[in-house]
């Protein structure tokens, strides 16, 4: 994933509210979400080239998501894929504190990550590119791209500004509400080294171009007592090209 915007509110009929964007190559082969026949339990999508997935949730509530931190030149190569993170949190019933920091322990083995794990009582995130320990977040709203935690990037802003208002007045399909194809001027963007036009390119928060865009849409509720989960895909046009719906 490269946008994430999420309302956790423990205490509350709907304990997540989530919608994200997965950025990635057009030729990064990709399965949509499903359950997977090895772990029957998790509901997510599935990279065909490295074997992990971005985001997912399991029957009983766990959930867990992740983005890359843009960060060049990169300090080192990582060992494991990124997307194992997210795997081997949904297909083991784990504590998400002590998986986090078990991840802690061994940060270099990853290229630089952001990652949100949780369950319907606690949520916790951790960044091998800050300084900091894995922490529990509070209740609140949050926005998550390709730095650290709420990191005041103009795309991310106005997706924790779009969930907001959402929240408010549902008018439309949770998402979507990430649909937007702006860019920003150069003096509001990052510079995370990746230069011109890439970062121009990449301050949407729907991408799109011939080499990389946005993949695919996702928004995630967990209820008390049910979960809902949308998919829908894109081309590189960013034209639909395929819409999953699950309720568990």
């Amino acid at each position: 994933m490269c946008l994430i915007t999420f309302r956790w509110q423990p205490n509350s009929q709907t304990p997540l509210i989530l919608a994200a964007n997965r950025d990635e190559f057009h030729a990064r082969p990709a399965a949509v979400a499903q359950y997977w026949l090895e772990h029957p339990h998790v509901l997510a999508g599935k990279d065909l080239s490295a074997g992990g997935t971005w985001l997912g949730v399991t029957f009983d509530g766990a959930f867990a998501a992740l983005t890359n931190v843009r960060q060049l030149p990169a300090p080192y190569e990582g060992q494991v894929s990124r997307g194992k993170l997210v795997l081997d949190y949904l297909a083991h019933n784990q504590d998400p504190q002590s998986y986090l920091q078990k991840i802690a322990q061994n940060p270099t083995l990853y290229d630089g990550f952001n990652l949100i794990v949780g369950n319907r009582t606690h949520c916790w995130y951790y960044s091998n590119r800050s300084q900091s320990a894995p922490v529990s977040l509070e209740p609140g709203l949050y926005g998550l791209s390709n730095n650290i935690l709420d990191t005041p990037w103009p795309k991310l802003e106005r997706a924790k500004n779009q969930l907001s208002n959402w929240m408010k007045q549902p008018s439309q399909p949770l998402h979507t509400i990430l649909h937007e194809r702006q860019t920003y001027p150069e003096h509001l963007q990052p510079n995370t080294g990746i230069g011109q036009p890439w970062e121009t390119m990449l301050s949407a928060a729907f991408i799109t171009s011939d080499e990389y865009g946005t993949r695919a849409c996702t928004s995630l509720q967990i209820h008390h007592d049910q979960i809902e989960f949308t998919e829908e895909s894109y081309d590189l046009q960013g034209k639909a090209t395929e819409k999953v719906d699950f309720k568990i």
